[in-house]
């Protein structure tokens, strides 16, 4: 009920003022190829959903994928291994503070790799063109066969088209996806059609765990004994054929619609098909569905066009907007924005789903073949709060409502803890997380409910908003303050040992209290103390105890430590200064704790920019970077750390991987947008307009946005 109300009164005031021409801004940064891209795709899609096209629109040339939030399967078992082997798994036990706790890695092989990989995403597909000679035999097509190609994705309508030419004959074909269901829309125009010498064919790789990282693509295409597909031409309601794709147990169904239509299996290929329009007409439009089950029926081409054109305008109209480059002489603002343009429609194709999403999203599995990562997920999705698209945020964030039995069974059923729930690093579709000694001892996701219940209780303050968030609020909290121990020598209360830090580069048995976590569990306990105040309810008095008897954070020579008991001189040992640059992030991607030294936090973000290994950062890094040069007023260093030369985004927006990750890798899209916010409308005590912007030289104007902590 809430949405509707924000974005009429939104409309309401931007109507009544002097708008910003979104649409026209827009435009201009209409991604446009000659050429497909050997690393990234165009993409149509709906955040459950996407589909990577090459430069025909569709799969022709490039095994693109077409990628869903519920496509999931899982490899066969081991030999001799059974279900219940899955759930008897046990790892290893470590001490904690004079008690085990049993944690999910060096546990018995094979079943300990199936588990890191499986359930693994699939590839539901690919969609090409196909090309017949005038005596019907299938030609031997490649990308440099065409000429005067040219590709256009419109951001407002969120419709693809791709002009090109071959044989002097000219191709035209347009792509678009619905918005309430997994489908797209094609529609092909050209004279081949009507001499029968150009088609579609369908076809379906093999998926499976077995990569991680190696394969920017999706799916094996040469494994056609390990799966089936079957093809059903009974009509039935608008579907004019269906094909089932087994792998393993997992099925997945391609419903296909539009004009008529026949399809046979193609002989280049076992799980290809091959589609040939029945009328001789120059334009062919269809439409396929994907999913779990045969739909009743599925949208014409035209019904999921214009979802996409509705759907995309009211995302562009209604939801929060930045302008930094009307206006503004920096020669800087021009790409700034188009990330932030690009990073809005990918965000809203990729990180729009219903569970958090893969660091590489729905493009490929190249980060990892299984996971969605609940450690990134700040990163990932937070920034939907600032921009105030709470309807997407909604889609994913009450994942913690339901990975909230998983996350206390993790904590006190797995490992012994007496109450609370452990949320975990990275979670399959039912919330089980994969065995790994990073997986099982980081901590730092562990807040982070807290924080999205906190951000939707400053946009809802209401009695329903804490009611919902309220399980997960205690639970979280409560293992909170159970993993903290008491230390008698110094009579604080320590985080860690075992631990991983938030760069993951700490030896994790002898790590303890990290300085970041330190400031974001006592940041975050407090929000747990007023959210169960407002409601009027007892604070556990534990919860108060800890966050009051933290240790201080770790202090020498005048600059914050990366944790307690690292050497004081980590600055220049490569070992600390290598990855995720958090001690920048007492004072920028978290507001001031309590306890936190202003001076000394100054110092140590100055430190970090002048000690840190750069070359070696990547993706959210910049941002929060940014983030702390912001909120101590230096921000022209903010705006270098945005536009950094190692934080890339390719001609389509997409965010590039860098020096030691793959592309894409959307939290960089995410933080970058977060950034934006928090520098455009402001933070919690900043004052003025664009508090984070120089004001020579820019002109930054803010719609519908809301304020950072």
């Amino acid at each position: 009920m809430w949405a509707p109300l924000v974005a009429s009164l939104y409309a309401w005031s931007v109507c009544a003022s002097d708008a910003i021409d979104r649409q026209a801004l827009i435009a201009r940064y209409n991604p446009t190829r000659n050429a497909s891209s050997a690393t990234t795709p165009m993409q149509v899609g709906n955040g459950n959903f996407a589909f990577g096209a090459d430069i025909t629109g569709l799969q022709t040339f490039q095994p693109w994928a077409i990628l869903s939030t519920w496509g999931w399967k899982n490899d066969s078992l081991p030999e001799g291994e059974t279900i219940q082997d899955v759930y008897n798994y046990t790892g290893i036990s470590l001490d904690n503070h004079g008690r085990l706790v049993e944690y999910m890695f060096d546990g018995p092989e094979p079943m300990q790799q199936w588990m890191i990989s499986n359930p693994n995403r699939a590839n539901l597909g690919a969609v090409g063109l196909v090309f017949w000679s005038e005596q019907g035999t299938v030609l031997n097509v490649t990308e440099s066969d065409l000429t005067s190609v040219k590709q256009v994705l419109d951001l407002w309508t969120g419709i693809l088209t791709s002009n090109f030419v071959f044989n002097g004959t000219g191709i035209q074909v347009q792509t678009s996806s619905a918005q309430t269901v997994d489908s797209i829309s094609v529609s092909v125009s050209s004279s081949l059609l009507e001499t029968g010498q150009l088609g579609v064919f369908v076809d379906f790789p093999w998926n499976d765990g077995s990569l991680k990282f190696s394969d920017p693509f999706v799916g094996f295409w040469d494994n056609a004994s390990l799966h089936t597909t079957t093809l059903d031409t009974t009509p039935h309601g608008t579907i004019g054929a269906e094909i089932t794709h087994t792998l393993v147990n997992s099925t997945f169904i391609t419903s296909i619609g539009g004009d008529p239509f026949t399809i046979t299996r193609d002989s280049l290929a076992a799980h290809r098909y091959s589609i040939r329009p029945s009328t001789k007409s120059g334009t062919f439009s269809f439409s396929t569905t994907w999913g779990l089950a045969s739909p009743e029926s599925v949208l014409s081409p035209s019904a999921i066009s214009l979802s996409s054109s509705q759907t995309w305008e009211d995302y562009w109209t209604t939801s929060g907007f930045v302008d930094v480059f009307t206006g503004s002489t920096d020669p800087r603002a021009d790409e700034l924005q188009r990330r932030i343009i690009l990073s809005r429609y990918l965000m809203r194709v990729n990180e729009a789903g219903d569970y958090p999403p893969q660091e590489s999203g729905l493009v490929n599995n190249g980060w990892s073949v299984l996971r969605r990562t609940v450690r990134m997920y700040f990163w990932h999705c937070q920034h939907w709060a600032l921009w105030n698209n709470w309807d997407l945020l909604w889609r994913s964030s009450s994942v913690y409502d339901r990975f909230l039995a998983t996350s206390i069974a993790r904590a006190q059923v797995q490992q012994g803890w007496p109450t609370g729930a452990r949320w975990g690093k990275m979670s399959d579709p039912s919330g089980r997380s994969a065995p790994g000694q990073i997986n099982e001892l980081l901590i730092w996701q562990q807040p982070h409910p807290l924080v999205f219940a906190n951000y939707e209780y400053r946009a809802f303050p209401t009695t329903a908003t804490l009611r919902k968030w309220e399980q997960v609020v205690r639970n979280t909290a409560d293992w909170m303050a159970t993993f903290a121990w008491f230390n008698e020598t110094t009579g604080f209360y320590d985080l860690g040992p075992p631990l991983y830090q938030v760069a993951e580069d700490n030896i994790f048995n002898n790590t303890y209290n990290p300085s970041f976590e330190l400031a974001y569990w006592r940041l975050t306990l407090g929000f747990a103390e007023t959210w169960l105040e407002r409601l009027g309810e007892t604070v556990p008095s534990n919860w108060t105890i800890v966050k009051n008897g933290l240790a201080k954070l770790p202090v020498n020579n005048g600059t914050y430590k990366v944790f307690e008991d690292v050497e004081d001189n980590f600055w220049t040992d490569p070992m600390y200064i290598n990855d995720h640059p958090a001690l920048a992030g007492l004072h920028g991607w978290l507001p001031p704790t309590e306890g936190l030294d202003l001076e000394t936090s100054m110092l140590t973000t100055e430190k970090v920019w002048a000690s840190w290994n750069v070359s070696n950062l990547w993706g959210w890094d910049f941002p929060q970077l940014a983030m702390s040069a912001a909120r101590i007023g230096n921000q022209e260093q903010a705006l270098e750390f945005l536009l950094h030369p190692l934080f890339q985004f390719d001609d389509v927006g997409m965010p590039v991987g860098g020096v030691r990750v793959p592309t894409p890798y959307f939290p960089g899209s995410g933080a970058l947008l977060y950034a934006i916010a928090m520098m455009a409308e402001g933070w919690d005590g900043s004052s003025g307009n664009a508090p984070g912007f120089p004001a020579e030289g820019w002109n930054v104007r803010a719609e519908g946005m809301s304020k950072a902590m």
